[in-house]
């Protein structure tokens, strides 16, 4: 499926996979997300053989006539604030689908799958 988006010089489809690439690089820009939950693991295991960016992991669109819902899985940090740090991400993401895509999201689901504690030696790799 696609977003139809109908101006005066004619008709622009966008499709739910750019929206997803969308969602998830405005969501792994915001402070305490240490990685996305994958809700496709077969694709996202051959992106990632592939050595290919994979923005759209831990995102789903979902559409019902002219709206749209996102649901964003994600895996925060230890030590952050998670009901801030959802906040942020659902105000990160409707900013960007509004300014880069055109596009008012009705809902922005935040799911947090999980908190990863990281110490200083991973942080270094």
């Amino acid at each position: 499926m696609a977003v139809k988006i109908q101006n005066q010089f004619g008709s622009i489809d966008i499709d739910n996979n750019v929206i997803a690439s969308v969602v998830g690089g405005a969501a792994t820009e915001v402070f305490g997300i240490v990685g996305m939950a994958s809700k496709n693991q077969i694709r996202d295991n051959l992106n990632e053989i592939l050595k290919r960016d994979n923005f759209a992991k831990g995102v789903v669109v979902r559409q019902d006539g002219d709206k749209i819902a996102v649901d964003v899985y994600i895996i925060v940090g230890y030590g952050t604030k998670i009901s801030e740090v959802c906040r942020n991400v659902q105000n990160k993401v409707k900013y960007n689908l509004e300014s880069m895509l055109g596009i008012t999201a009705d809902a922005v689901n935040v799911i947090v799958q999980g908190v990863r504690v990281i110490d200083a030696e991973t942080e270094r790799r």
